[in-house]
């Protein structure tokens, strides 16, 4: 159904995208270009991801939840890499049921975010399309020269580790959709981490200073320490049975029969935006000092090996997984 009282593309820059623009460096979005100063003995990291209606997020998902989800899972990636948010480019693709309400709460989750993280809008660009709505985000943030924590640095003999809890946005969708019988607050508590993931800002410092590969959880665990393996050329066991709940999440899987499967659904099933990573063993205490200090889980999945791949195990024998996440085709 169309959306009433549609504004123009260019009162949605005026009124809703200009005020969220940098005072300076967004040059008010009345230009074609951002121009950003340079920061002496800093690298520039830019990551970009984009959330596409019916597939990232539900037609009836408000609009300000999904402006969040947007910021969120782009700070998500800078969080992994130990880097520090700075701003961002937008692009929004209205669809017909974006009218002006709709904008304005979308300008206005993004707004609230804003000023949580401590980041601002530097340029972008709006349309309108007739398929369904989508938006598209390039973060940009500092590391220290020659630092940003990739893929590939994982080595035999390094511990995995994951911040958080797994399977919370996958448990969530299934929840916005009316597919779930948990108790309400257990149900909302899921529907609200599919919607607004939370980014684990509070321990990029940490990975910056220890982790030696280190990636967000997206695709699903086992897929993205897959990406560290490939990268890394080498191998990670993990053992599913010290997979992290939340507590709706072990509402779930109490509820479960075949706790096997309940647990490569959860591992697999993505949109947890947690960071996985790894660490010489040496590190071990130190890293649990500063994620206590933090607030922040933190859960040692299995160790890095010799081999390619990642090898699940479960009762203490290897299983063999059907799918390791979620993949766009």
């Amino acid at each position: 159904m169309a959306a009433v009282d549609v504004a123009g593309e260019f009162e949605t820059i005026t009124r809703l995208l200009a005020p969220l623009a940098h005072p300076e460096w967004g040059r008010g979005l009345k230009d074609d270009v951002a121009v950003l100063p340079s920061r002496s003995g800093y690298d520039l990291v830019l990551t970009k991801d984009a959330i596409v209606e019916g597939v990232h997020f539900l037609a009836e998902d408000p609009l300000d939840t999904v402006a969040q989800k947007l910021l969120r899972v782009n700070l998500s990636d800078l969080a992994a890499k130990g880097a520090e948010p700075f701003g961002y480019l937008l692009a929004c693709h209205w669809s017909e049921r974006c009218g002006w309400p709709e904008r304005v709460a979308f300008a206005e989750g993004l707004a609230r975010d804003q000023k949580a993280f401590g980041v601002a809008l530097l340029g972008g660009d709006t349309v309108v399309t007739p398929g369904p709505a989508s938006f598209s985000l390039t973060m940009l943030g500092w590391v220290a020269k020659g630092r940003v924590v990739g893929r590939n640095g994982a080595r035999p003999g390094h511990l995995v580790f994951v911040t958080g809890q797994i399977g919370d946005g996958y448990l969530g969708l299934q929840a916005a959709r009316g597919g779930l019988k948990l108790a309400p607050e257990r149900l909302a508590a899921l529907i609200d981490h599919y919607r607004r993931p939370m980014p684990q800002l509070a321990f990029s410092s940490v990975i910056h200073d220890l982790a030696s590969a280190s990636l967000d959880v997206s695709d699903g665990l086992v897929a993205d320490l897959g990406h560290i393996a490939a990268a890394s050329g080498v191998g990670v066991e993990i053992d599913l049975e010290l997979t992290p709940l939340s507590l709706a999440g072990q509402a779930w899987f109490d509820s479960r029969v075949d706790e096997q499967a309940a647990l490569e659904q959860l591992a697999t099933g993505g949109d947890d935006y947690e960071i996985a990573f790894t660490a010489p063993a040496s590190d071990e205490a130190v890293l649990r000092r500063e994620a206590d200090r933090r607030h922040v889980r933190l859960t040692r999945l299995g160790r890095v090996t010799e081999g390619q791949g990642v090898k699940a195990r479960f009762g203490g024998r290897p299983i063999t997984l059907a799918k390791p996440g979620f993949t766009h085709g």
